[in-house]
């Protein structure tokens, strides 16, 4: 449930209408309100206020639709510089990008203010009465919306501001950077040899059945979609509650096909009907990858932007390096924390799931293969994803990831052969090599 409540935050968070309607909303209660206090008050008690707009009806329905017109129209031309910038993103970006402009709160805010000021006219102004033996004009309302739109233009001042750097190179790559590092954070929270686990990497030969692959069941995935996240907890529950060990197949981030298996349940005998569909609301599935359970989504992203920015149309390595910057520094952050192990246990110390679960390997090489492989012949690339290895291997814990980074650092050296034709580039990346090992070896 937590992880489907999640899920249900990620998708508001993510839409353009969500924090605009709730705006409305807002916008609706508070002129209900001050109208009812203007009917509340003598006009003569509100007269007494130096701030109060006084004048008659007449003013006041010019002073309204003056202001609901011009909402309309400001936002009007806000959506359109936000479509502009959104094209802008994809083209330059990438499509995947165009999540992160939706999801930008400054946006939603800007758009939801000029409607909600339009709609607040609007109620407003139904309620002004001209007739002379009943002559009704709601003071404190009017005042107020002048109010909104004087607050309206200084969110025009923010919106242009904020439209002309949000699509800059260096603001998308360091706000894709500080999600990968929230993402790292949130999915790996202990930094090594602080989490307090009983618990080895490796299960004893008795914790798993040596009939579990023989005859454990498959649990078949209802459609093809993305995992966008698992509630590891409910699993957990489920294995207590029914006796079972589960293995998951896949994890966040992974495409599924449907029919294709989600888990393993073992011993097959307890497997039924609802403990299939217990199963299957484990499992939050999307037509898109997200970054609530997926770390390399975020890291996926920025190789995105270090690829388009190397390929012949765009021609921009200093982009690229830029995009290696920051997956460095995410590598850093990653090699320090303590992932998880695949085998869970219960309280009664049982295994009871066995989940696959990322590596600093597998992260390093979603962060540098691409970026070498369409970086070979570019020198200026070259050189700084060596760089970035001798800045992330002080930071490593294990002879795994150590080697992982030698692994990646002989492969761009190697291919440098074959990209680079000038003598002197390659020795200069040559230099770099034997840092970047000496860097490794030394830790």
């Amino acid at each position: 449930m937590r992880t489907k409540f999640s899920k249900l935050l990620d998708s508001l968070h993510s839409s353009f209408w969500f924090i605009p309607t709730l705006m409305v909303v807002l916008a609706i209660g508070l002129s209900f309100l001050l109208i009812q206090i203007d009917q509340t008050l003598q006009p003569n008690v509100i007269g007494q206020f130096g701030w109060t707009y006084s004048l008659g009806p007449n003013g006041s329905r010019a002073i309204l639709s003056a202001i609901a017109g011009s909402m309309v129209s400001v936002a009007t031309t806000a959506f359109s510089i936000t479509i502009v910038a959104l094209q802008l993103a994809s083209s330059q970006f990438g499509p995947r990008l165009l999540r992160n402009f939706m999801q930008d709160t400054g946006n939603q805010v800007v758009l939801g203010t000029f409607i909600s000021t339009f709609v607040y006219s609007l109620m407003v102004l139904r309620t002004i009465n001209g007739v002379e033996e009943d002559e009704f004009v709601p003071h404190l309302a009017v005042t107020t919306g002048i109010g909104l739109a004087i607050a309206s233009i200084g969110v025009l001042i923010y919106f242009i501001h904020h439209a002309a750097t949000s699509i800059q190179v260096d603001q998308v790559v360091n706000k894709v950077g500080c999600e990968l590092d929230d993402a790292i954070d949130r999915l790996f929270p202990y930094k090594i040899g602080h989490s307090g686990s009983k618990h080895c990497s490796e299960p004893s030969i008795s914790s798993i059945p040596a009939n579990f692959d023989r005859d454990a069941c498959p649990i078949p995935a209802t459609k093809s979609s993305y995992i966008q996240a698992i509630d590891s907890h409910q699993l957990m529950k489920i294995a207590q509650e029914s006796n079972l060990l589960l293995r998951l197949q896949q994890h966040p981030g992974d495409f599924v096909v449907k029919g294709s298996p989600l888990a393993w349940v073992y011993p097959i005998e307890s497997v039924h009907k609802k403990l299939i569909e217990q199963i299957h609301n484990a499992f939050v599935l999307g037509s898109q990858r997200t970054d609530q359970q997926d770390v390399e989504f975020s890291i996926n992203q920025l190789v995105e932007i270090a690829v388009r920015a190397l390929s012949p149309g765009i021609n921009d390595p200093f982009t690229a390096v830029r995009c290696i910057d920051q997956l460095s520094a995410a590598l850093c952050h990653l090699a320090q924390k303590e992932i998880p192990s695949a085998y869970r246990y219960d309280d009664q110390d049982r295994l009871r799931v066995i989940a696959e679960s990322v590596t600093f390997a597998s992260m390093t090489a979603a962060a540098f293969n691409q970026i070498r492989q369409y970086g070979q012949t570019s020198v200026a690339v070259t050189m700084r994803l060596l760089e970035a290895i001798a800045v992330i291997a002080p930071f490593t814990q294990t002879q795994a990831d150590r080697d992982a980074l030698l692994h990646h650092a002989n492969m761009i050296e190697r291919g440098s052969h074959e990209g680079i034709a000038e003598e002197l580039d390659r020795k200069d990346i040559k230099q770099r090599y034997l840092f970047a090992v000496k860097a490794i070896e030394q830790n």
